[in-house]
């Protein structure tokens, strides 16, 4: 049904947690973050992924909420979209078949693209919204998004979206090998099913950048932004 929606059962092993504070000293691998050098990346919020799961539809609220703190604490909101070609280039069709291609190649939509996302989604006119044409929005000459997080001096990249294990997890891995800071929101990426969310989480966790609940970002945007202190 379109109009429902579920919330993964999400979770990283104990152990998992166990072997990196043995190994940091700490759970978390990033503490603080400067919420004008971060960038909220919303990956593939469409009508394509959203009318067919769930899942994707639930996150919509925990996405709003964080793009609306990092926009008051003067971060960089970025919606990132399919591009209208198959995702693996000149082998889509072979790889997927060619019906399954097209339909990949289409996933994008039609139109300007700020009215290609999701209806329930709050973009704000100072958003950034592009594309990309393959799997990461990260990999090198697929989308403008490095090119504009680099001139803004961005460090630091909060990732939410569809699907956790396929273009966010990608687009997480990629944005760590440039160096920049990761942090993968536990309750605002979507999958397919609860075993392919926290296999996810969980290679993001152990090598690339950190997983962090959506309460626990705000807070982390917040403490950077709370009351002003009295001059001295």
């Amino acid at each position: 049904m379109q109009g429902s929606f579920k919330m993964h059962e999400w979770r990283i092993e104990p152990r998992e947690y166990a072997r990196q504070e043995d190994r940091r000293g700490r759970r978390h691998a990033y503490e603080s973050l400067d919420p004008v050098r971060t960038a909220l990346v919303v990956i593939d919020m469409v009508p394509f992924f959203a009318e067919a799961n769930p899942y994707v539809r639930g996150i919509v609220p925990n996405i709003c909420r964080i793009a609306e703190a990092l926009r008051t604490a003067g971060g960089l909101v970025a919606w990132v979209l399919p591009a209208n070609e198959a995702p693996l280039g000149s082998v889509s069709s072979e790889f997927y078949g060619p019906t399954v291609s097209e339909v990949f190649a289409s996933a994008g939509g039609d139109g300007p693209l700020r009215s290609r996302l999701w209806h329930a989604l709050d973009v704000r006119p100072d958003d950034s919204v592009m594309e990309k044409t393959a799997y990461s929005a990260f990999f090198p000459g697929h989308s403008v998004l490095p090119g504009l997080l680099a001139k803004r001096g961005i460090d630091t990249v909060i990732i939410t979206g569809a699907l956790t294990n396929v273009c966010c997890e990608s687009s997480a891995r990629d944005a760590a090998t440039t160096g920049l800071r990761v942090l993968m929101v536990a309750d605002a990426n979507a999958a397919r099913r609860d075993q392919d969310h926290n296999a996810a989480l969980y290679t993001i966790y152990r090598s690339f950048g950190d997983v962090r609940t959506t309460d626990e970002v705000l807070d982390l945007i917040r403490k950077r932004t709370g009351p002003a202190q009295p001059a001295r």
